[in-house]
């Protein structure tokens, strides 16, 4: 681009790096399960079939390439009508929705991601997203919060300076450097682990044992003072780099200098913090295009890899999935490269927006590889969209998210000098014995990262609990067994001991994006992602399809959930997780399951798990409804007094009923002054 007084042009600039090959990094994420999100789409069991590649998506259900003025214009329309979404969704009147993201359909229908508020008050753990149809009515919601938002009391009984002193602690604990409170103690609601509460939220800041900067959130309850979560906001991970040969860079002119400012692509820049902690460093300049010599001792090598992995990052994102630049507002992040002395990791600050690289041990092996770009980048995508908390189950999937995109990068580089793979870090060698940091297709062969789910997971390290996910996206992509890749021999066992037939990478990273940017959201745990992915493969592929039957099985392949045929869990189950709201003291409202592949009636002790929130579960009657039309009552109406919430399984003598069929879970509430909605119901043929 040109301008008259400064002569600003863009140029693609080529490095004169020699050809080496680039590193997949696995780097930090963070997540925590706080609560089971509830999911939406409709989800019906699909026929017992081999999955196959064959099957299209729905181009309906395919996003839409946004510009940033479109998403704008759509934001501003959702801003405008968040007082009439929020009734329409039977939030209370102190509750108020706050427009964060948009994603738009070619079938014209939008999922809006919303944070809340109570009372003027942020609510942690409140975030919701809403489809909508192109007639402007609400298909589906997905709330990181199941119970009704309605804390005892908005008045703290704790000073604030109590919460002040536990985050300091919580800080030390961690042996942190220099650890000062950078944001005070804030009053919220806590909605992350079950019954709302008033509470503190404090911001600790200096830097981690590892030198890296650190933004502590503590969370403390505003009447007991009891710490009730922790979480830090950056995130990170370790590993050194190779490069990634001699490759083209998009820059600009300035006058007769060029500097590392991406005019394509949203602005991005790429800094020199020349061994500094803080501060935005100094932009790349010179006198010519060409950036580095291929060595760790010139300062322009490890700028132009950043440089290069984030334009990659960029354009996969675009050309992938249709969004322009991580917040989806054609606005480009930042690098900064040369952080600290002997700094042997990167990490991504939301507080920055930017992307921050290390030199690793003896500053001679800099992390600025593809891999490393897109993961951190990624990151940068999990908080703009799901806002995947970091720590517990939500942090393993968030990290896994980064390490799926980290892989899926490599593939679509096509560079010479680093093959895409499965492996992370194959190339870095951190454990000096020439094995990856990471594998998706076996994660324990790391000796910490687990290959399936169990209870409890989310005490683990993310870079660890993370396995199970990176797992599916393996045995959904390429399936289970023996194969080799691009000259990378696999051989991914399933914990079932089943096999599993993969749709291809190019299907399941379109899988695993729709589910984090409609499905997810910041408390969702490995049960919500796997229930969020069934639901975006439903709307691409259909719920009858191969494609869903494979994302089923991947997923019982890592102890999550049961197959599409009903092994790894006792039965063969159909499900249906879309939000149904119960309207107050008004008509019958209905979920229906669809099921097929079975034979004959179905069994006398056909169970029937319900789960529905209501704050008055007195006022419910609950049936189901045979294809037939017969209805079985599972709870009348008056029964359950004043208790919250029904989740209950149900055993049913449907034995004269026919199996196949569409199925209906009716309820109605019949009393006034309380609300709620159908979570998600399940029939079981055992």
């Amino acid at each position: 681009m040109r301008s008259s007084s400064s002569r600003r042009s863009t140029s693609h600039r080529r490095t004169s790096h020699t050809p080496r090959r680039t590193a997949a990094v696995a780097l930090a994420g963070v997540a925590a399960l706080i609560a089971a999100a509830v999911q939406s789409g409709t989800a019906t069991a699909a026929p017992e079939k081999a999955p196959s590649a064959a099957a299209k998506a729905n181009p309906g259900s395919e996003s839409v390439r946004l510009t940033p003025a479109q998403r704008a214009a759509l934001i501003r329309q959702a801003d405008a009508g968040t007082a009439r979404t929020a009734k329409d969704l039977g939030l209370g009147a102190k509750e108020k929705l706050v427009v964060r993201d948009v994603l738009k359909d070619r079938d014209g229908s939008v999922h809006t991601r919303y944070e809340r508020t109570y009372d003027g008050l942020p609510v942690l753990g409140g975030d919701l997203v809403v489809k909508s149809t192109k007639a402007d009515a609400t298909a589906s919601v997905v709330k990181a919060a199941r119970a009704a938002i309605k804390p005892a009391t908005t008045k703290a009984a704790v000073p604030a300076g109590r919460a002040r002193q536990q985050a300091l602690a919580a800080s030390r604990a961690e042996k942190a450097k220099s650890p000062d409170v950078n944001r005070e103690p804030r009053k919220v609601i806590w909605a992350g682990n079950g019954k709302p509460v008033l509470a503190y939220e404090t911001v600790v800041g200096g830097f981690q044992h590892d030198g890296t900067p650190q933004e502590l959130h503590v969370v403390t309850d505003a009447t007991t003072g009891a710490k009730l979560y922790a979480w830090e906001a950056i995130e990170t991970g370790t590993g050194n780099t190779v490069y990634s040969g001699t490759v083209d860079l998009t820059t600009t002119q300035t006058g007769s200098a060029y500097n590392l400012t991406d005019g394509a692509r949203g602005g991005h820049k790429t800094y020199n913090l020349n061994r500094g902690t803080s501060g935005t460093g100094t932009l790349f300049s010179g006198p010519d295009d060409v950036w580095g010599n291929g060595s760790p001792s010139n300062a322009e090598s490890a700028a132009a890899d950043a440089h290069y992995g984030a334009a990659l990052t960029w354009d996969y994102y675009k050309n992938v999935h249709g969004r322009s630049g991580i917040r989806g507002d054609g606005a480009g992040a930042y690098s900064r490269v040369h952080y600290g002395n002997n700094y042997v990791n990167a990490f991504w600050s939301d507080s920055c927006f930017c992307m921050t690289y290390g030199d690793g041990s003896g500053n001679a092996n800099p992390l600025t590889s593809i891999d490393v770009a897109a993961h951190e980048m990624s990151h940068g995508l999990t908080s703009a969209t799901a806002g995947l908390n970091y720590s517990g189950e939500s942090g393993g999937l968030n990290e896994a998210t980064s390490d799926i995109f980290g892989s899926t990068v490599e593939f679509y580089a096509n560079n010479s000098s680093d093959v895409g793979d499965y492996l992370i870090g194959e190339e870095i060698d951190i454990n000096g014995d020439g094995t990856p940091l990471r594998y998706m297709d076996k994660p324990s062969q790391d000796g910490a990262s687990k290959d399936a789910w169990y209870s409890g997971i989310g005490s683990v390290d993310v870079h660890y609990s993370s396995g199970p996910a990176n797992h599916f996206f393996y045995l959904l992509s390429e399936g289970s067994g023996t194969k080799t890749i691009n000259g990378v021999t696999y051989n991914s066992p399933t914990s079932d001991g089943l096999p599993v037939t993969g749709i291809g990478r190019d299907k399941a990273e379109k899988i695993w994006f729709r589910a984090l940017t409609t499905k997810f959201t910041s408390t969702t745990n490995y049960a919500g992602a796997r229930t969020g992915t069934l639901a975006a493969t439903g709307e691409l592929y259909g719920t009858d399809s191969a494609e869903y039957k494979a994302v089923q099985d991947a997923w019982a392949g890592v102890n999550v959930g049961t197959r599409s045929g009903g092994g790894g869990g006792g039965g063969t189950s159909f499900e249906n997780s879309a939000d149904v709201a119960i309207p107050d003291r008004g008509a019958a409202v209905t979920s229906s399951i669809t099921v097929s592949g079975r034979t004959g009636n179905a069994p006398s002790n056909l169970q029937v798990a319900v789960d529905i929130v209501h704050t008055y579960i007195g006022d419910l009657k609950v049936e189901l409804v045979a294809p037939d039309g017969t209805a079985y009552t599972l709870k009348g109406y008056g029964t359950g007094g004043s208790a919250d919430n029904i989740d209950t399984t149900y055993t049913v003598n449907a034995s004269s009923e026919a199996a196949n069929g569409v199925w209906q879970l009716r309820v109605q509430d019949n009393a006034a002054r309380d609300t709620g909605y159908i979570n998600s119901w399940k029939l079981t043929f055992p």
